[in-house]
């Protein structure tokens, strides 16, 4: 149900992107909120890949190396997420990542979220995924699960920020 591979991307293609993600290369852009249009004290800078099914940055093809890998059939979006060093750890809410779907649905698609750098972050899952229930922020290491499971993130405290890229996508099956 849930897999977690580490050394994801082969080392070089791992760093060119991980150089694009981490520099001043690609633009982020400020989001108000993180669970809800109501935080007032939560924010994050994101990238959008795809929104809808529709490639959305000029950055697109610099995913292709992890595309390749994921095979996936379709993708509904994927969206790089930015999160600034915070004093303690900050748990964000449980979510799906296309709410707007029917449970039913969500279970059709995956999440795959993949990690540009390692700190003290985490990705941690909903009531019964116990044997998954954190999965700790280390470069180059991918988590795949139904998109219909709930989880979150969390900010980090010892590094810079905590940036991962986040995939949504129906699986081509093999």
């Amino acid at each position: 149900m849930v897999q977690i591979v580490d050394d994801f991307l082969d080392k070089e293609e791992f760093e060119k992107l991980q150089n694009l993600m981490m520099k001043d290369v690609i633009h982020w852009f400020y989001w108000p909120n993180i669970d809800t249009p109501e935080d007032k004290d939560k924010f994050q800078f994101i990238h959008s890949f795809y929104q809808d099914k529709i490639p959305a940055s000029s950055f697109v093809e610099h995913l292709n190396p992890v595309l390749q890998c994921l095979n996936p059939l379709s993708v509904y979006r994927i969206k790089a997420n930015l999160l600034t060093r915070t004093e303690e750890i900050i748990k964000n809410s449980f979510h799906v990542d296309i709410p707007h779907m029917s449970e039913e649905k969500q279970s059709q698609w995956t999440t795959a979220i993949l990690y540009m750098n390692t700190n003290n972050g985490y990705t941690e899952f909903s009531e019964g995924m116990k044997q998954y229930e954190k999965v700790e922020s280390v470069a180059n290491r991918i988590v795949i699960f139904p998109a219909n499971i709930k989880h979150r993130g969390t900010s980090c405290t010892d590094e810079k920020s905590r940036v991962v890229i986040n995939f949504n996508y129906f699986k081509h099956e093999k």
